[in-house]
């Protein structure tokens, strides 16, 4: 039998012990795993997520509008050498950005580059209703931005397959 004060000093020890790297690494974002629509665009305009995997999670967006892909980019989160998430997004037409992870909580992750023109901060929130709630935001000519992504649960095909257009 354990002395009360060892089983004690055991349950404190646990208690202070660090968090390992699988509990604040890539495997914490798999909330985010699947294909998200966008509500406020275009059919087709959407995000998809693969599931955590070798440590990293691999995403990708397109925004349509009247029928043709405007706007895309491909994202990879993987942990720094410090053991710190990284949001390496890479958007079509721009050069690519680094965003290093300062929240995280259950179903919610926020990333930051202060010295980034725009954004400077990117944002994925998914509610109890099933709404992700994305969103970029930062300071541009002096004044604070923030641009609302929101975005539903979809079946793949429905956001990587948008209509055809039809011949008139």
């Amino acid at each position: 039998m354990i002395p009360a004060r060892l089983g004690l000093l055991a349950c404190l020890a646990l208690a202070t012990t660090p968090a390992s790297a699988d509990a604040t690494g890539v495997e914490t974002l798999g909330w985010l795993t699947g294909c998200w629509s966008r509500t406020d665009l275009d059919a087709g305009s959407g995000e998809q997520w693969m599931a955590p995997g070798g440590g990293t999670m691999l995403g990708m967006s397109r925004t349509v509008q009247d029928g043709r892909t405007v706007e895309y980019e491909f994202v990879v989160i993987r942990p720094a050498p410090d053991g710190t998430l990284v949001y390496h997004a890479h958007p079509s037409g721009q050069a690519s950005a680094e965003f290093r992870l300062v929240r995280t909580a259950e179903h919610e992750v926020i990333f930051e580059n202060v010295a980034h023109d725009f954004p400077q901060r990117i944002g994925y929130r998914l509610d109890p209703d099933g709404t992700l709630k994305a969103w970029i935001e930062g300071r541009r000519n002096g004044t604070t931005r923030r641009v609302s992504l929101p975005m539903r649960r979809a079946p793949c095909a429905t956001v990587t397959a948008p209509p055809a257009r039809s011949a008139s």
